[in-house]
């Protein structure tokens, strides 16, 4: 973090700690970096701290001391910024994709090292997917929405997740490094995934990343359908809509929202999806 002078007054003094915690490493930052930061005393600076750790802003890890933004900072700034969700948000591109497309749509966010399926609408079609029912999670990299997020974060994050999923994405018998890299340039270049890897017999995929306004991959929207029905001849067309509805998506999302932090706690609110006709799914959509 860089050095700034120091605030003068209280309110001024307390932005200034809220900035330099914002502009610290995900895991946050210790007292003497944000004193540093902001050109006040240590004993100054903590005193802020407690201050905003009273109010709830802020939090300190137990274990290595570092403080950084509380979610129920980040849900305050959600509701100043944007009073709308990601999933609210999606929910009627992946109807609207649904009924034009008739085939099954799916919303996956990036949660850590895996994509978590936040939202679908079912088409006409009995599928199976990696994710299955809303709220399942898959590895980076497995399943073509999972590899357009993985594709498309930057390059530092991309390859993070790379050491730590590949053993995870071997498990399924035909990755190894070499073709996992191969893969996601390629979907890089063409700007979606979609190649049917015979892992789920029968079934075929494509996707495309959703970017935010930093061009960060936080989210895709995927088709899933029966391999026949994404032929070269269709494919091109699927894909268009896709990119279409995916570049409305992306200038709209709050970069606040808390859905993209903590998914699971969106998922527990929402109500449980229901297939076309009313009834509730089972493991697979």
């Amino acid at each position: 973090m860089t050095t700034s002078p120091a605030a003068t007054g209280g309110v001024p003094r307390v932005f200034s700690v809220i900035r330099a915690l914002a502009e610290a490493q995900a895991d946050g930052a210790r007292v003497t970096q944000v004193a540093r930061h902001v050109g006040l005393t240590q004993a100054t600076t903590h005193r802020l701290l407690q201050s905003l750790i009273g109010e709830g802003m802020v939090e300190q890890d137990e274990r290595t001391k570092l403080y950084r933004l509380s979610i129920d900072f980040f849900a305050l700034a959600a509701k100043a910024g944007n009073p709308g969700n990601l999933r609210e948000l999606c929910r009627p591109v992946l109807l609207r994709l649904c009924a034009s497309l008739g085939d099954s749509i799916f919303l996956l966010v990036r949660s850590g090292f895996e994509a978590v399926c936040l939202d679908r609408s079912e088409g006409p079609f009995p599928i199976r997917s990696f994710t299955g029912d809303v709220g399942g999670r898959v590895a980076l990299g497995v399943g073509q929405g999972a590899l357009a997020i993985l594709a498309f974060l930057p390059q530092e994050e991309r390859e993070e997740v790379i050491r730590f999923n590949l053993a995870r994405v071997r498990e399924y018998g035909v990755y190894d490094e070499v073709y996992l890299r191969t893969e996601i340039e390629r979907v890089r270049q063409a700007g979606f995934a979609a190649r049917n890897s015979g892992l789920l017999e029968g079934m075929a995929g494509v996707a495309v990343p959703i970017l935010d306004r930093e061009g960060r991959a936080v989210a895709a929207l995927s088709v899933g359908t029966i391999a026949d029905r994404l032929n070269p001849e269709r494919l091109p067309t699927v894909v268009e809509l896709l990119k279409r509805e995916a570049a409305t998506i992306g200038p709209k999302i709050n970069p606040f929202d808390a859905t993209l932090r903590r998914p699971a706690q969106s998922l527990a609110s929402s109500p449980a999806p229901q297939r076309i006709d009313g009834t509730q799914p089972g493991a697979t959509p």
